[in-house]
């Protein structure tokens, strides 16, 4: 083995022999791809497991097709899940903060994820043949960044997706705050309370709405109210909202009224609000140097000291004659 790769490095790093070892990794990459695609075909078409499921179905009747996918995927999930626990537990709280619920959100996220760091310098490498005047040194240096953006583009994308679903969140908060104070004074519970709420706010702030009715779902399916708001937080991951939660746990364990607690949250809330629009009204001026500097003075200085520039040279010029 050790021979093997030594000859393989010599054939790469050999000027003579650079169209060859571009072959070499060429073919190395074709047949990682088609171990890894017969892996996962004989998984999924593996005649043994197809006749124990058919023998399921005629005993406990029709599987649907969603059902039988998720169960190759679960079969399928050891090839991809990172053995670290603490790992797998944050990427599944990431993925339910970005709104991704289903039971087999963390595999397939791996699977795309493997996928990616397998396909981009596949791609890369079978690449070679439209860019022949590249050196097969910096062919693999391509196809190994081609991995590494394969592995960290998925990860990018779930923090890009996770931040816009808070934004979302954090955006109708306020409204439904207000609506909730508005409810719990006349006179409707909380439970009754954050479901009409959710169904005001479903048109306007879809997001939020979809929360708030998981909260009601959760209460009418016999889970603590106490613990249905914690699970609200948990899945957010959203700041206001924990605190919103703290207080509410609160008044539930004290005996204090709702609708006076949610009104006085609701005024802080609304001068945390304020703060934050001042604090952003604040930064707007250091915000706006770069743009006056970069787009906005040099088309008026072009504009106010160009004519007077031109004529000056001109008269330089006349002056030189």
């Amino acid at each position: 083995m050790e021979a093997f790769f030594g000859s393989l490095l010599n054939l790469v790093g050999n000027a003579n022999g650079a169209r060859n070892g571009a072959v070499i990794l060429l073919a190395v990459a074709i047949f990682f791809v088609g171990m890894v695609l017969l892996m996962l075909l004989a998984r999924f078409f593996d005649p043994v497991k197809g006749r124990l499921e058919r023998l399921v179905v005629q005993d406990t009747g029709q599987v649907s097709a969603m059902q039988r996918t998720a169960e190759k995927l679960d079969r399928l999930s050891h090839f991809f899940l990172p053995s670290n626990q603490e790992l797998q537990k944050s990427t599944a709280d990431r993925l339910v903060h970005a709104g991704y619920r289903s039971r087999n959100s963390l595999v397939i996220y791996y699977f795309i994820r493997s996928l990616a760091i397998i396909v981009l310098p596949a791609l890369v490498l079978l690449a070679y043949p439209l860019f022949p005047q590249v050196e097969p040194q910096k062919l693999f240096w391509y196809a190994a960044m081609a991995g590494v953006v394969g592995m960290i583009v998925p990860s990018y994308y779930l923090d890009k997706k996770i931040a816009r679903q808070q934004r979302l969140i954090r955006n109708g908060l306020p409204d439904a705050i207000d609506l909730l104070v508005v409810c719990t004074e006349a006179g409707l519970g909380l439970n009754a309370a954050i479901l009409r709420v959710a169904q005001v706010i479903v048109e306007i702030h879809p997001a939020l709405a979809e929360e708030l009715l998981l909260v009601t779902a959760e209460m009418r399916a016999g889970v603590d109210r106490t613990q249905a708001m914690a699970n609200l937080a948990r899945r957010t991951g959203v700041e206001d909202i924990k605190g919103l939660v703290t207080v509410l746990a609160q008044s539930m364990r004290f005996g204090t009224s709702i609708s006076q607690t949610l009104r006085i949250y609701a005024e802080e809330f609304r001068d945390k609000r304020m703060q934050k629009a001042d604090e952003e009204a604040a930064k707007l001026a250091t915000k706006m140097i770069f743009p006056l500097v970069i787009c906005i003075l040099p088309s008026f200085f072009i504009i106010a000291v160009g004519p007077a520039v031109i004529k000056a040279i001109a008269v330089f010029s006349t002056m030189g004659k």
